[in-house]
């Protein structure tokens, strides 16, 4: 683990970190470069931080700016923003969900990520991680809807700023031979023509 878990316990990180691999394993290629997969490109980092994002105050919701500082400028992504009390609200009730709460339930009861995560952890069984893959992806497989939510969250710690605690020091970026972000240096013409 590289941060410190605000959310999950250690074995539901590794739960998890388990289950992500299976979705965005590993990779090998003849170029230079290698694709870490979920578990080193800092995945399970990024969804646990996500979940736990209010366990500090400011929530790590939005990162700072106008820069990281990899370009030039003065680093600030990682100077986390406070939110509005509409943007807590909203961000409070998509992790935690309603809870009960009339000003989280104005369309009704939510279940929130952290309830789906544990929820499913559960389901995936506390031997998961012991489990030959076949059996793991049966698993996975018996619950779609948790499997698309950690596809995505998982896609988004790997391909989103470092900051937000996946992608360590831009590596995944390297991978798939993305830049990362250049402000203010920009990007070039050069860089831009030929790109779909």
């Amino acid at each position: 683990m590289t941060l410190q878990l605000r959310f999950f316990t250690d074995a539901e990180f590794e739960i998890v970190s388990a289950a992500a691999e299976r979705l965005i394993p590993a990779t090998a290629s003849d170029t230079a470069n290698n694709h870490p997969g979920a578990r080193a490109g800092g995945a399970i980092d990024y969804i646990d931080r996500l979940l736990g994002a209010f366990a500090v105050d400011p929530p790590l919701v939005f990162a700072g700016g106008p820069f990281s500082g990899r370009a030039g400028g003065t680093a600030s992504f990682a100077d986390f923003t406070p939110l509005s009390p509409f943007e807590e609200l909203a961000w409070r009730t998509r992790i935690e969900g309603s809870s009960g709460l009339v000003e989280r339930e104005f369309n009704g009861p939510v279940i929130g990520w952290q309830e789906r995560y544990r929820e499913a952890i559960a389901m995936l069984g506390e031997d998961f991680t012991t489990l030959d893959g076949e059996e793991q992806d049966r698993r996975l497989g018996a619950q779609p809807e948790f499997r698309e939510m950690l596809y995505t969250h998982s896609c988004e710690g790997l391909y989103g700023a470092p900051e937000y605690g996946g992608n360590p020091d831009g590596s995944v970026w390297g991978a798939i031979d993305f830049p990362g972000d250049v402000q203010p240096r920009g990007y070039t013409d050069d860089e831009v023509s030929g790109r779909a």
